[in-house]
């Protein structure tokens, strides 16, 4: 009897410390945006590193691991049940399995960093969770397509330390912010030994505060810099394909792209529609790329389209210059699995199961990879950006730097709540990080002109109809971020896990004695 109520005391400690865990990711989550609560945030990753301490074994870790992941993606992510409720009679039995699934399953990375901080040697354990936590968070933008969102280092957005992002990227304010939490929790286990590690990790907080705002650039003079309009249709994802709609919308864009100069302002030079804008191929969209070229006048237009070539659709952006002209076009290289393709496709079409977005019965193809287009002199070059592929700092390394960033995209998907707030929140660190100007038209909102200290300049808001012109911000320095991008950092954080597994030398008291 003893020894079975020892196992059953002994389950409901993990079940508790299980529920703490959740519960402390949850908090952790409450960092990243709409809720934007760092502070508190930053203390639920006080808690997880916490528990973590208190852990004996690999596998303890590796479970409080797992539902700290649980409970963080699980808030963060609860925006992923939207696109099911689209088209709720036939898919909206989904939702809750997909959050559940994509929570559990990025929550394993969580518990694979876990699992090998807790087979280290007892000092070197809070040090091995940092490394390894850092990198396989830097692994989660890598691996299978990547899905970076709402990565540690972004718990910083609203803060001043948001433009360490210059420096060593968002990874990197990643370990920074784990090394900082390590050596809080480790200096507060004992207080009268570990004081200097307090001290450390608060110097550390204070670093990365007052050290960003120092780093923050000043605001820039935008006098007699270049006007561009953002145009915002508000199409609701259940109506923006419905026929009855879909005229009411183009309409919208057209006349919002003719309305006057804002005042005070000069023409737009440039106009942007957000993704999937015009609701036709580009192969024949002529008629219409007239009527828009004409609203525009003189001014070039950057819209979202969908073209095919061969029996292969794209999801693309085009630019159009005066008389209809397409003087270029992009098409978007980083595709959404399970939402614009679907992994494993022909086991999927057995059941009758597609991407979400996907609008071609395959799905799309992937463009050849990130580039530049042209402008015009009084622009310059944009690296244009579709949806999600703003959520990789990656993707924007390309051979040539551009002037500005350009984002097209369709967040109707994500919902009202947390999704699009998200998704603007890493659009700013991706401006920080290259130190570029970035604009953002999305066909629900946020639109938004972004600076390349990543300040929201102005903004048309969630759910809104209308169009918003702004001069431009110029540039700012080419940061060191974009020089090296992860692989210093990745290579760092290689060497470092190595080291922690090698064993120690040990020197015997009489093989010391031999050798004096």
């Amino acid at each position: 009897m003893p020894d079975i109520q020892r196992r059953a005391h002994s389950r409901l400690g993990a079940l508790a410390r299980l529920a703490l865990a959740v519960a402390a990711g949850a908090a952790l989550g409450l960092g990243q945006a709409p809720w934007a609560l760092t502070w508190a945030g930053f203390a639920g990753l006080l808690a997880i590193v916490a528990l973590f301490s208190q852990t004996r074994g690999p596998r303890a870790a590796l479970a409080c691991g797992w539902g700290a992941g649980v409970g963080y993606f699980a808030l963060v992510l609860n925006w992923v049940t939207e696109p099911f409720q689209v088209d709720a009679a036939t898919t909206g039995w989904m939702a809750p399995f997909a959050l559940a699934l994509l929570a559990a399953g990025l929550a394993l990375f969580w518990a694979l960093a876990f699992w090998g901080g807790g087979r280290a040697a007892p000092r070197r354990r809070l040090f091995a969770l940092v490394v390894i936590w850092s990198a396989v968070e830097l692994a989660r933008a890598y691996l299978f397509t990547g899905f970076a969102w709402a990565t540690l280092g972004s718990l910083w957005a609203p803060t001043p330390a948001l433009q360490w992002a210059a420096v060593v990227g968002t990874h990197g304010l990643t370990v920074l912010t784990l090394g900082i939490a390590a050596l809080l929790v480790a200096g507060l286990r004992d207080l009268r030994l570990g004081w200097p590690r307090v001290a450390a990790g608060l110097a550390g907080l204070v670093g990365l505060v007052a050290g960003g705002a120092a780093l923050t650039p000043p605001l820039q003079d935008l006098a007699g810099r270049p006007v561009v309009r953002l145009v915002q249709p508000n199409a609701p994802q259940h109506q923006k394909w419905d026929r009855a709609f879909v005229p009411i919308f183009f309409e919208r864009q057209v006349e919002f792209t003719a309305a006057p100069a804002s005042e005070g302002l000069d023409r737009p030079s440039l106009t942007v529609w957000p993704e999937t804008a015009v609701p036709m191929l580009l192969n024949n969209a002529g008629d219409a790329i007239a009527r828009i070229s004409d609203a525009a006048g003189p001014a070039k237009v950057a819209l979202g389209i969908q073209r095919v070539e061969g029996e292969t659709w794209f999801n693309s952006l085009a630019l159009t210059g005066p008389a209809g002209a397409v003087e270029a076009t992009y098409d978007k290289h980083h595709l959404v699995p399970f939402g614009e393709y679907m992994p494993f496709a022909p086991l999927f079409a057995r059941i009758e199961v597609g991407g979400l977005a996907q609008r071609a019965a395959g799905g799309y193809g992937a463009g050849p990879g990130p580039r530049t287009i042209d402008l015009g002199p009084e622009l310059g070059r944009a690296l244009p950006l579709i949806c999600y592929e703003a959520v990789f700092p990656q993707d924007l390394r390309s051979p040539q730097r551009p002037d500005l960033l350009l984002q097209i995209t369709n967040d109707a998907w994500f919902g009202t709540v947390s999704g699009p707030y998200q998704h603007l929140s890493q659009a700013r660190m991706r401006a920080v990080e290259q130190g570029l100007p970035l604009l953002r038209a999305a066909n629900t909102g946020v639109s938004a002109v972004i600076d390349g200290a990543g300040r929201v300049l102005d903004s048309l808001p969630l759910g809104e109809a209308g169009y918003l012109d702004t001069p431009l911000p110029p540039p700012l320095r080419v940061t060191l971020y974009s020089r090296t991008g992860d692989l210093p950092l990745a290579i760092l954080l290689g060497l470092l896990a190595f080291t922690l597994y090698l064993p120690r030398r040990r020197v015997s008291v009489d093989a010391e004695s031999a050798t004096t």
